[in-house]
């Protein structure tokens, strides 16, 4: 029987990159999913942004896992819009047991080319973003019984990114929040855990991002090979990340909770 047999699972983020991998990855192990994605231009970001046709896409590779879709286009933003979609959610599916509050942003600058608006606008998305998935979501799994809560930080949450002081704050902040939702929401049966996943081969690396990876990283090139893959790889594919998030998603990990599980070839103790 499938891991996931009778689940269903919200998902922010979910119109390509690591957000798709686990729509379709939960999706394969016998969940319905739900999900949001802003599926527009994003703030002040260098890569291509994500659009209403790869939010279809995925409603497509999900159905065809034989599994329903309820995916829209919204912003983790807006607290009130994620509530009414949970709330669709239960009403057409019966409930919500699994939850990846997967959306964020990543903008590559020195500590001093960050603006007061870059700053805000990664911890807007980064860190409210995910408190508001799991407020929206986490009263309807204490009406289930239970469940999984998966917030996905970054190998940043735990080691550091150079040349993104607002993107490390962010992620670190993911890490401390899934501790203390874990601590509360564990008298619901309800666990949480944060993945940390280093470098993804990902839609984030396209448009400009390399390039202005590479311009930061010249600015100190003692930094620059921080966060290197111990591995003959350097980048995870976005299903190695899905693996982990299947994982936590299932009850092979019932007792597993407020942990933080890295995939990042080793690169946080390089």
């Amino acid at each position: 029987m499938a891991r996931l047999a009778g689940k269903v699972a919200f998902i922010t983020g979910v119109a390509r990159g690591q957000g798709r991998a686990h729509a379709v990855r939960l999706a394969s192990e016998g969940a319905d999913i739900v999900g949001v994605d802003l599926a527009e231009e994003l703030p002040g970001v260098p890569y291509d942004s994500a659009t209403a046709d790869d939010l279809a896409e995925t409603v497509a590779l999900v159905e065809a896992q034989g599994r329903k879709a309820i995916l829209r286009q919204g912003d983790v933003r807006d607290l009130d819009g994620l509530k009414s979609l949970a709330q669709e959610a239960v009403t057409q599916l019966g409930g919500l047991d699994v939850v990846v509050a997967n959306a964020g942003i990543c903008i590559p600058a020195t500590w001093d080319e960050a603006t007061p608006q870059m700053f805000k606008d990664t911890m807007d998305i980064n860190v409210t973003g995910v408190w508001n998935t799991v407020m929206a979501t986490a009263p309807h799994l204490v009406t289930r019984g239970g469940g999984s809560v998966i917030l996905i930080s970054s190998s940043a949450g735990k080691k550091m990114q150079p040349f993104m002081v607002h993107y490390t704050t962010s992620k670190h902040a993911v890490t401390g929040m899934t501790r203390a939702f874990a601590a509360e929401l564990g008298a619901h049966s309800i666990r949480v855990n944060s993945v940390h996943p280093g470098a993804v081969m990902s839609p984030m690396g396209s448009g400009n991002m390399r390039e202005r990876i590479a311009e930061t990283a010249a600015s100190n090139p003692l930094l620059a090979s921080m966060n290197s893959s111990m591995l003959q790889k350097w980048a995870a594919e976005p299903d190695e990340i899905a693996n982990a998030v299947a994982f936590l998603a299932s009850d092979e990990s019932s007792f597993m909770t407020a942990e933080h599980v890295t995939i990042d070839g080793g690169a946080q103790y390089f």
